[in-house]
């Protein structure tokens, strides 16, 4: 098996059926979702007189109805097909973001990100099968083919709302909900009938009981402390800047842009040198150092602290999800479930409870130090030894980045 990288990532864009590069769009669209509220913070704040508290709940809505809705987007796909739970997931995306534009209390709008996150799980857990299924030079291929999209969607989110949220806030939701128009329109027309699926049943259940299975529990908290920490970055950071929203934008998209190199160069490699679990605890704990040094009362180091982050971040979201995929005998979409939902999960309270943070330890930089305690933990988590030897190849297969972020 070869290690993936840039020539691999060029072999695996030639070629490709239409039905690919569709759900490709509409992935980068999907992954824009992120990052595309973070210049927009404090305008979002002023605008409709809420508190930082009160906006950072427009992560945690979308992460937590995230987090439920995965445990449930197996099932689905497997009872009502790829295709048809795509186009739902699409749907209810278009109507949350074009209301997102018309709300008129921050109440409204952490409402309706709920719908936007529930639309965006059905659609992301759904699409890496899609391009799997359609994609010619095999598995591995497709699945770099996703992690680009994931990247240009992570690092264009954040540009696209700084551009259009300069005019208004209001403008980067309803960007959104005409890009994903065009994604849904295209996907209804081009996507395969999901009458010509062979579909496996999956039960609701079935995640939690993959769940029992110790190192997958261990990986899946694990993961849920560094997205926990993940999201006191993406969350917070704007408030402790106080930058533009075009400043802001700048900055996340490179931190995206490292994301993506990191996701698709580096951590194959890092994996191939050192293991999956031994590569992930390192990179976790050195999120952890990366974390404490981005607590220093200095904007100009936060800064570069941030774009460094996406490069840790990136390493963590492959590795991760690598190691979770291959520590226990559970099927892939199942395993892959019950991880989501811890993650998903952890970023969701992260988000609630960041602003919080700050105010009881009366500190705009505490909650990066209370984010490297987790990673702390996590790394601690990770380090317990398996009883399985360690894997020293990153399975292309099990690169699940798609159901990542």
């Amino acid at each position: 098996m070869s290690t993936p990288g840039h020539s691999n990532l060029l072999d695996a864009v030639k070629g490709q059926p239409r039905q690919v590069w569709i759900t490709a769009f509409a992935a980068v669209i999907a992954f824009m979702g992120i990052g595309l509220v973070d210049p927009i913070l404090l305008s979002i704040a002023k605008g409709l007189h809420a508190t930082p508290s009160q906006v950072t709940l427009l992560f945690s809505s979308y992460l937590g109805i995230q987090a439920v809705a995965m445990l449930v987007t197996g099932a689905a796909s497997a009872r009502f097909g790829a295709k048809r739970t795509v186009l739902v997931g699409l749907t209810l995306v278009v109507a949350a973001t074009a209301l997102c534009a018309a709300a008129g209390s921050i109440e409204q709008l952490v409402g309706l990100r709920a719908v936007w996150g529930l639309g965006n799980a059905f659609f992301i857990a759904t699409a890496l099968s899609v391009i799997v299924g359609a994609a010619t030079g095999g598995q591995a291929g497709a699945i770099l083919l996703y992690e680009a999209a994931l990247g240009v969607g992570l690092a264009v989110g954040p540009l696209l709302g700084a551009l259009l949220g300069s005019i208004s806030w209001r403008g980067p939701f309803l960007g959104t909900s005409i890009l994903m128009a065009g994604a849904l329109v295209l996907c209804a027309v081009f996507l395969t009938s999901d009458a010509r699926e062979k579909r496996q049943p999956v039960k609701l259940l079935d995640p939690f009981r993959a769940l029992a299975h110790p190192g997958l529990l261990r990986t899946a908290l694990g993961s849920a402390l560094y997205t926990a920490a993940f999201f006191a970055v993406l969350a917070w950071s704007p408030f402790v800047l106080g930058f533009s929203a075009v400043a802001v934008g700048l900055i996340f998209c490179g931190w995206g842009l490292c994301v993506a190199f990191a996701s698709v160069a580096l951590a194959p490699k890092l994996a191939a040198r050192l293991g999956e679990r031994h590569a992930t605890t390192v990179a976790v704990f050195g999120y952890a150092v990366l974390l404490l040094v981005m607590a220093i009362p200095s904007k100009p180091v936060l800064v570069v602290g941030i774009i460094l982050s996406g490069l840790v971040s990136g390493l963590l979201n492959t590795l991760f999800t690598g190691t979770a995929m291959s520590i226990s005998d559970a099927p892939r979409p199942v395993a892959s479930a019950g991880y989501n939902f811890c993650r998903w999960l952890g970023g969701a309270v992260a988000a609630t409870l960041v602003g919080h943070v700050a105010e009881w330890f009366e500190s705009p930089h505490a909650p990066f130090v209370v984010a490297a305690v987790l990673c702390v933990i996590a790394g601690a988590l990770l380090a317990i030894k398996e009883r399985v030897a360690d894997q020293h190849v990153l399975p292309q297969e099990a690169i699940l980045v798609g159901e990542e972020f």
